[in-house]
């Protein structure tokens, strides 16, 4: 299984704060933010990985390559409009098998990617598992209502009462690119939107529970991280 990363946001809000680096090597709690997704993925065996970063980005290639050189990095820069578009960008580099797609600024315990990923071998029929979990502080989270066999039944506002949220990573089959034209026709915007019309659309997407995980977008998130980290991935 290959890891696909988007990292390919400007990180606005914390440039505006003062932060001069791109944002996957904005140091948190010592280290630069994309350590920890690659520390998790190599941790859960994987060593393929796929990563998009924006045009206006530098040292992003240079410090993964000198950093992790047990893994293979096949990358692409290139500015796109959504964490939607930079998948579908990552798309000719995934579609040979399942693979394993996340965020950036996910910061999560090493040893819950490895959980999440022996879970979702078990979904050999699903076009997609979304790790999610209770902890909410974002401001605008993708909320996930689950059936008691895992099946998502719905997400966004229709779920929020459920109180589980998507954590920042995912598996999907490349099934799921089937439907670049049609997301594209209707102009979505979002990942989220994506995700929304692939449950619409019949796509067998499951959920499993995962622990905590802290995105960091804001300024105090990087705060919250560390204590976090600290805390050893358990407060």
């Amino acid at each position: 299984m290959k890891a696909a990363i988007i990292a390919a946001g400007v990180g606005e809000r914390l440039r505006n704060a003062g932060f001069t680096q791109p944002k996957p090597l904005v140091p948190i709690a010592g280290q630069p933010l994309i350590d920890y997704v690659l520390g998790a993925v190599a941790a859960a065996g994987l060593d393929e990985v796929a990563c998009i970063v924006n045009e206006e980005s530098h040292g992003i290639e240079e410090h993964c390559r000198q950093r992790w050189d047990e893994l293979q990095f096949e990358f692409i820069r290139r500015t796109t409009p959504s964490s939607m578009e930079s998948l579908f960008t990552l798309a000719p580099l995934l579609a040979a098998e399942r693979f394993l797609l996340l965020t950036v600024d996910a910061i999560f315990a090493p040893e819950a990617l490895s959980r999440f990923l022996m879970a979702s071998n078990c979904r050999t029929l699903a076009d997609g598992v979304l790790a999610v979990n209770s902890f909410v502080d974002d401001e605008k989270p993708l909320w996930a209502e689950l059936a008691p066999g895992g099946r998502v039944l719905a997400l966004g506002a229709a779920a929020q009462g459920a109180g589980l949220v998507t954590a920042g990573f995912y598996v999907f089959a490349p099934t799921i690119f089937a439907e670049i034209p049609m997301a594209r026709r209707r102009q979505f915007s979002a990942l989220r939107e994506f995700l929304g019309h692939l449950l619409a659309a019949g796509y067998h997407l499951y959920g499993t529970r995962v622990p905590k995980t802290v995105d960091v977008d804001r300024p105090g998130d990087i705060g919250v991280a560390e204590a976090f980290i600290r805390g050893g991935f358990t407060r």
